[in-house]
């Protein structure tokens, strides 16, 4: 309750206040002038070297708390986050590979071959919302920010390594698994939690979950069906997608389950539908969602059962439990998102919205710029020779082969326990969310983290087993909580902070987004000679 009391407390400043404290960029402000200088600096928009924030928001917001992140995890992300931050984007963008130098060197938006914001409206059909070949043609081939680019590779690459790793580390161990429980013995197999449970309380009816499954899917045939097909999905999709969620989940689940961190099967997803479906956005968006999402909820459902299943719950209430909760947090969720699009003015128009305003929507600036690279121009335009991109295919080989190593010497030095926190799924994968994400964000969570889960872990563990969890939760809950209540308050009464320096929600490095290719012009920007 103190640590609350003291989170909600406090997030008034950087929430309403003095926002600028999310990201402090000292360089910007020393070099006001220097184009290369703010994109080493900025926290926001460019590498973010000496740049922190005083906010949990930063620190939790994009990345999930530290606190419950084991070490080895938090080693691992961070070790792939400087490998890619600090050395492969600077000489890509340096040495203007995919002609970077045209664009902002951290950017999720798109652009055409002038460095302008890549204009939708030229290549869309009013009609039927689909691509116009020969708008596009006559217009530009769409470019990627060289960061944004090579996320995409690295989006390969982990989700080759999550199937290489799992099936070197641990497919003998899961097979082994899967035949007891699915063999005669099964009863006699389990831990003391297993036991009780079977002695206490019975087990949730099959039928139950074949229930919800055959509701839901026939519910979703429904809305891809219906509604005039304005989902452009066809039905054959959703069962593509399903199948593809079936079979990610478990070895996505193996690495979550050991390192609380989540592979994710978006770019996979947009890539195949891409391929099969190509100029439809709203199909892209649709089958990653079927095909991502569900595996995302699936092992959030068990990672509830778990959890109960240690607090020695009555399955059957776990279940239901679980039913009316996800139908009342997706009625909410579903209310307060058309709420908000209704009633804010200019909401995730960044370059529209008030300064000071907390409506800039990250996250789903990058979803929609996603739906145009792999729903309207397509992965066949843009990651084969028709495209900028296609060495970014390498990457499936790479992400392929990079466990086989770690594998090979595990096997070799089996007493070198250290060999097998190497985890390459985990340092392939830690940069994943750039560039919702910034580096301010990667910085500070990678400080707390370690501060937690390796000094005080080692120094005070007693300490730690007591609060660590405790403490995660009531900075979560007061941020949380503040943020209802200011909107409530005084953000959705149009009732901004005080006017002054500190209430910019950048971090003062204007110039960090500006490309620095000669005759390149861009609104905001000086020329480049």
């Amino acid at each position: 309750m103190i640590v609350f009391i003291s989170s909600f407390a406090y997030y008034v400043i950087p929430g309403y206040l003095f926002p600028s404290l999310s990201a402090l960029s000292f360089i910007c402000w020393i070099w006001k002038d220097s184009i290369t200088m703010q994109k080493l600096g900025s926290g926001q928009q460019g590498l973010g070297i000496g740049s922190f924030g005083l906010d949990w928001s930063t620190v939790a917001g994009f990345l999930g708390t530290p606190l419950a992140t084991p070490f080895f995890a938090i080693a691992n992300s961070l070790v792939g986050f400087f490998l890619f931050l600090y050395v492969l984007i600077p000489i890509a963008y340096w040495s203007n590979l995919f002609e970077a130098k045209r664009f902002p060197l951290f950017s999720s938006h798109t652009f055409d071959s002038n460095g302008q914001t890549y204009n939708i409206t030229r290549i869309l059909n009013n009609k039927d919302f689909d691509l116009d070949k020969v708008g596009y043609h006559n217009y530009s081939k769409l470019y990627l920010s060289v960061l944004f680019a090579f996320i995409y590779g690295l989006g390969f690459a982990t989700l080759m390594a999550s199937i290489s790793h799992v099936a070197l580390f641990d497919g003998k161990r899961i097979l082994e698994m899967w035949k007891k429980t699915t063999a005669a013995a099964k009863d006699q197999f389990g831990d003391v939690h297993t036991r009780l449970m079977k002695k206490n309380y019975e087990a949730v009816p099959q039928w139950w979950f074949q229930l919800v499954l055959v509701l839901t899917f026939g519910l979703s045939i429904f809305a891809l069906e219906g509604f005039d097909k304005q989902l452009q999905l066809p039905w054959w999709g959703l069962i593509l997608a399903c199948a593809m969620a079936f079979v990610f989940t478990l070895p996505v689940g193996v690495i979550q389950a050991t390192t609380n961190m989540q592979p994710g099967l978006n770019v996979i997803t947009e890539l195949v539908i891409g391929y099969m479906y190509p100029g439809k956005p709203l199909a892209n968006v649709t089958f990653k969602t079927y095909g991502y999402i569900s595996m995302v909820q699936a092992l959030g459902f068990v990672s509830d059962f778990k959890l109960g299943h240690y607090m020695k719950v009555p399955p059957k209430s776990m279940f239901i439990v679980q039913l009316v909760g996800t139908v009342a947090a997706s009625t909410v969720y579903f209310g307060t998102a058309w709420l908000l699009l209704a009633s804010i003015d200019n909401i995730c128009e960044t370059d529209l919205l008030p300064e000071g305003s907390p409506w800039t929507c990250p996250g789903y600036d990058v979803f929609y710029n996603a739906s145009i690279i792999w729903g309207v121009v397509g992965p066949l335009r843009m990651f084969t020779n028709y495209g900028n991109y296609p060495s970014m295919n390498w990457f499936f080989l790479i992400g392929l082969l990079a466990p086989v190593p770690g594998w090979l010497l595990s096997r070799k030095y089996p007493e070198k326990k250290w060999i097998n926190f190497i985890h390459m799924p985990m340092l392939l994968g830690g940069p994943l969310s750039l560039p919702s994400a910034k580096a301010v964000n990667y910085l500070s969570w990678g400080a707390v983290g370690i501060f937690f889960n390796y000094y005080v872990f080692r120094r005070y563990k007693s300490w730690w087993a007591r609060h660590n969890y405790i403490l995660s939760a009531a900075l979560d809950a007061g941020v949380a909580f503040m943020g209802v209540f200011l909107y409530f308050t005084l953000q959705s009464y149009d009732i901004p902070g005080p006017e002054w320096w500190g209430l910019d929600s950048s971090d003062h490095c204007p110039l960090a987004k500006c490309p620095i290719a000669p005759g390149i012009v861009v609104h905001g920007c000086p020329p480049v000679l």
